[in-house]
């Protein structure tokens, strides 16, 4: 029997180790969703564009609605470890609060337009997507929440409130930037994060750290 990755014409592309077809797919369905939307995507176009038949497509995913959430898994992956590493790799808190923002920036500045697939999809009020993204920002608050709780005397309940309020702006800030244009990207963020930080930083800081960090983003 042939094997599931073979070409069904001379049209299509050559037999592929399974990860390597998976990336091959997702590649293909992440440029149609971004193209059309999820609505107007079909299944039809995504294995057009990756050069495979449909059984193909479907041997490695069952639809379109399965083919979605892989790639929104790996989008949400990917900005989730760029705003771990901002948190964990500053020395500061008003350095924590640039690079969180500035993380945001990044995000939505890249070429192949993820942001829109995360943040402004239709496909947003589907359960299973609404659930994925209430998870990837309770998790961050949560991450912002127990920083501010080590250097101010705010209960957590508080302090995630406040790192929900600041990823928010950074979200919003960073796709009217980049809808917008006309700052140039170190500009949008530095001013920012100079209103997040005097926001954050105004808090009182512990009874045994009356100094603070001091640092400005």
């Amino acid at each position: 029997m042939a094997s599931s990755d073979t070409p069904a014409s001379s049209g299509r592309s050559a037999r592929l180790p399974r990860e390597e077809r998976r990336r091959q797919l997702l590649t293909a369905a992440h440029h149609v969703f971004v193209t059309h939307g999820y609505h107007a995507a079909a299944m039809d176009e995504i294995a057009v564009t990756a050069h495979v038949s449909k059984p193909v497509l479907y041997q490695h995913f069952p639809g379109k609605h399965e083919l979605y959430l892989a790639l929104l898994d790996e989008h949400l992956a990917r900005l989730t470890g760029q705003l771990k590493k901002a948190l964990t790799t500053a020395e500061t808190n008003g350095e924590r609060v640039r690079n969180s923002i500035a993380a945001y920036y990044d995000f939505v500045a890249r070429d192949d337009q993820a942001h829109r697939l995360v943040f402004e999809s239709d496909l947003l009020n589907d359960p299973a997507v609404a659930a994925r993204l209430e998870e990837f920002h309770r998790a961050y608050a949560e991450a912002v929440g127990r920083v501010i709780v080590e250097d101010t005397d705010l209960p957590l309940s508080q302090a995630v409130m406040l790192g929900r309020t600041l990823t928010g702006l950074a979200q919003v800030s960073a796709r009217y930037w980049i809808q917008t244009g006309g700052i140039d990207q170190a500009t949008a963020v530095d001013l920012i994060s100079h209103l997040a930080w005097r926001g954050i930083g105004g808090f009182q800081r512990r009874a045994d750290d009356p100094a603070g960090d001091g640092a400005h983003p």
